[in-house]
């Protein structure tokens, strides 16, 4: 939107044609959302204190949370304004994949919310059913997996309309781009050859799946915001190279024309991250709530999958993974063994608080985890 502004403004004055720069729009984005969440953040949590949407607690948790019983929740919403208003604001928005990261965040906080919105009006922690949640996300996930197929497709100058043109010419190919093989971190010639089924299933999974993990990992004050923050960064990074053709071929990347558009959502994400965290850092004044949780999820993976980084993204978000297969693993064992348990509670971030850990001490080391997996993940664009 200000982009075009700027744009139209150089031809005059041509201090304006600084814009243009991908690193200064990403950094205004940053600036802008942590503006609207210190704006807005006081502002929003006294709404939902007055609407008393305040967080049910379960009762079978550790006895510790149940203080934060009313704690307003919701404040996802706050994120979700920040990314969209700033992205709107300094990015391309003739770019094809903006669009496709905004509809997704947007859309998982679209269920998030309703999620929300059920457990706070009825009082029910278990807010939607897994299966309408579920089907909701897997609409989302299928819509989006196609629309990446042929959007990272576009060849160097190309558009999307051609691309899907080509496809059509070309008999429909499974085959239908190298962009869409996946590609293996840590090895410069060994890229898996998806085809198009392969990597619908896998973008699907990819995206689903980040947004569910986000969502079982927001269980303490500040444990989700800031891994999020951090491989959101990690990924700005890795959309910025590999929307470079001399970047990318120097770090033997695949290159995607338009990535690196994405650094300017990523900036958002920070700004807008790091102004919920004031607010959320313990003891919270306010819960993201999964509005916040799967919206942020679903944008992590739909980046990952534009950047082809979804393996890196495995390896960034290891907290993520970790508290996925800890409650896929006592959910499973429980059944298996008529009661038995793994772990004293799932998600684990709740068997380390079980065994004695403070709440901040289980926080602030899930933190440091992610902060050295983030370099491990990074690492990967030079050891090939």
């Amino acid at each position: 939107m200000l982009l075009e502004l700027f744009r139209s403004l150089s031809s005059s004055w041509s201090a304006f044609g600084v814009f243009n720069y991908l690193t200064l729009r990403a950094m205004l984005a940053c600036l802008t959302a942590l503006a609207i969440g210190f704006a807005f953040g006081p502002w929003m949590i006294r709404e939902l204190k007055k609407l008393h949407f305040g967080q049910a607690v379960r009762t079978d948790g550790p006895k510790t949370h149940l203080v934060k019983e009313g704690t307003p929740t919701m404040g996802g919403a706050l994120i979700l304004l920040g990314i969209t208003v700033s992205t709107l604001l300094w990015a391309d928005l003739s770019n094809r994949f903006i669009w496709v990261v905004l509809f997704v965040t947007l859309g998982f906080g679209a269920i998030g919310w309703i999620d929300d919105y059920r457990k706070v009006v009825y009082h029910n922690p278990r807010g939607m059913s897994a299966r309408e949640k579920f089907g909701w996300q897997s609409v989302i996930g299928v819509i989006a997996a196609f629309y990446l197929a042929f959007a990272l497709a576009v060849e160097p100058g190309g558009t999307l309309a051609e691309a899907a043109s080509n496809w059509y010419a070309d008999r429909f190919p499974l085959d239908l781009s190298r962009n869409l093989h996946l590609l293996v971190p840590f090895f410069k010639d060994i890229m898996l050859p998806f085809g198009l089924i392969g990597f619908l299933v896998f973008t699907y999974i990819v995206i689903v799946g980040s947004s569910n993990a986000v969502n079982l990992t927001d269980g303490l004050d500040g444990l989700a915001i800031l891994p999020t923050v951090l491989v959101g960064a990690a990924l700005g990074i890795f959309a910025y190279v590999c929307g470079r053709p001399d970047f990318s071929n120097y770090l033997l990347i695949p290159f995607i024309p338009g990535a690196g558009e994405l650094v300017v959502i990523a900036g958002a994400l920070i700004g807008a991250g790091l102004a919920f965290l004031w607010y959320n850092a313990h003891p919270a004044q306010v819960f993201m709530g999964d509005v916040g949780a799967l919206a942020l999820g679903g944008c992590l993976g739909t980046m990952a999958v534009v950047t082809r980084q979804e393996i890196a993204l495995a390896i960034m978000g290891g907290v993520f993974v970790a508290e996925t297969l800890s409650v896929m693993i006592q959910t499973t064992y429980f059944r298996l063994s008529h009661g038995k348990r793994v772990f004293l509670m799932a998600p684990i971030h709740h068997h380390f608080e079980l065994k004695g850990w403070k709440e901040t001490q289980v926080v602030t080391r899930f933190w440091i985890i992610t902060f050295i997996l983030v370099i491990v993940g990074l690492s990967t664009l030079k050891i090939r």
